[in-house]
């Protein structure tokens, strides 16, 4: 996507029109963490409060009816953005909460087998099996596995990183074994910019007879994704990452899956039948989407699926591969700067970590800021991978469809500025990149 056609995407973001620190212009480059929303999608959310509002699958009237039909066509919309069916996307608050929905699936159905209940063995654990993830994972893809481990007496284990900031696939065949039931593993990396080789390892994991959970919410959002040639069993991921509102997140799984998996949360909506003596639930995806669902924000999604679609996420896919490039290009030769993951623009998405001799993250950020470039600061919710490479911390600059060039050169002399006023610029700096 050239640079003309980035800037008349931008305008279509009414956030990014603002100014910020004492009039300076916004530069966003925190998109890893939330996306801007464009007019669009403001538009349909609202309207759909305007025109619609109700509860859906319940209520005889009109606006029940109605409400309904945006709800569920916003589910078809989504699912068809990732290659599925409508039955098999459910609807879940964020992406965190998708990803303990399966874990929940395996810790219920575990408990389930001890009170003698017929369930699914792929969903049991018990001491001596293996849970596998990475030393890259977000916390909201580690912690609940850490969790299931602890209370089912199953072992956690992980892939670890290279120095390069790519997942080490040497013990593949070793580390996912007969002992394997589930393997979790982010697709693109919130902190590295790593793009995994996802494929590969759910291939492995299928070998031995292990379901695969796949955290794409730094993919879905950037990147062309189809959940069949992906290989997964489950795919996670949130709306407010890719231009949609927030308080929505997705959870892609295989039918006949989540026909067997018990729900997650219990209530209304979510049941066949009910007694004061038992209940029975629904089939899926209703089964998971307990209570009165996020229908305003389905349809804001749904809106945005199609905004990306008009572009086309081959050409944001590209344009963002682009701009990486050329940031990585920049900070690579910039004295006095590290980045924390893939320095190569090879299999890795549009997020760089980064930190500056000499100076906390912290006290960069803020410099930025003062500048007017927004950027994330901190271990970026993945603890383990800063502990990896040695750091408390770093700066993240994340790029999406509406960031250009001139963004990055923002950033680039905002760094610099940054390195002066805390005295650790040096002679070399005047020598590197001018950010033109």
């Amino acid at each position: 996507m050239a640079e003309d056609l980035a800037l008349k995407f931008k305008e279509q973001f009414p956030l990014l029109e603002r100014t910020v620190r004492g009039g300076k212009p916004l530069i966003y480059l925190d998109s890893g963490a939330t996306s801007q929303k464009p007019t669009v999608v403001l538009d349909a959310e609202r309207a759909f409060y305007e025109q619609h509002n109700s509860a859906v699958h319940r209520g005889a009237h009109q606006l029940a009816e109605e409400a309904t039909d945006a709800y569920e066509s916003a589910r078809a919309t989504i699912a068809g953005f990732i290659g599925a069916t409508p039955g098999e996307l459910v609807f879940t608050k964020n992406a965190t909460e998708s990803l303990n929905l399966v874990a929940y699936a395996f810790l219920n159905s575990t408990l389930e087998t001890e009170r003698g209940l017929e369930v699914d063995p792929r969903f049991v654990l018990r001491p001596g099996d293996e849970i596998v993830v990475t030393e890259m994972e977000h916390h909201a893809n580690l912690i609940p596995w850490q969790e299931l481990a602890a209370k089912t007496g199953a072992t956690l284990r992980w892939f670890g990183l290279t120095d390069d900031g790519r997942l080490d696939m040497s013990n593949l065949n070793d580390l996912i074994n007969e002992k394997t039931k589930v393997v979790s593993v982010v697709h693109q990396s919130n902190i590295l910019g790593t793009i995994n080789p996802v494929t590969d390892i759910a291939k492995r994991a299928h070998e031995v007879g292990a379901l695969m959970v796949v955290d794409a919410c730094q993919s879905v959002p950037h990147i062309p994704v189809d959940v069949k040639a992906l290989g997964a069993d489950f795919i996670a991921w949130s709306g407010h990452k890719m231009y949609g509102p927030m308080g929505i997140g997705c959870l892609w799984g295989r039918t006949e899956l989540l026909k067997v998996m018990p729900p997650f949360i219990t209530g209304g909506s979510m049941i066949k039948k009910v007694t004061m003596e038992s209940s029975t639930y629904a089939d899926p995806p209703q089964r998971f989407e307990a209570g009165v669902p996020m229908a305003a924000q389905a349809v804001g999604l749904a809106q945005a699926v199609d905004f990306i679609n008009e572009l086309g996420i081959e050409n944001l896919a590209a344009h963002e591969h682009e701009l990486t490039g050329y940031a990585l290009d920049k900070l690579n030769v910039m004295p006095g700067i590290r980045i924390i993951g893939p320095t190569e623009n090879v299999d890795r998405g549009a997020a760089i970590s980064f930190e500056v001799d000499g100076v906390h993250a912290h006290d960069i950020g803020q410099v930025l800021d003062d500048a007017g470039v927004a950027v994330r600061v901190g271990h970026h919710c993945a603890a383990p991978a800063c502990q990896r490479y040695g750091v408390t911390a770093t700066v993240r600059a994340s790029f999406a469809g509406y960031n250009t060039k001139a963004d990055v050169d923002a950033l680039v002399a905002a760094i610099k500025r940054a390195q002066e006023f805390f005295g650790v610029a040096g002679d070399s700096v005047e020598g590197a990149t001018d950010g033109s």
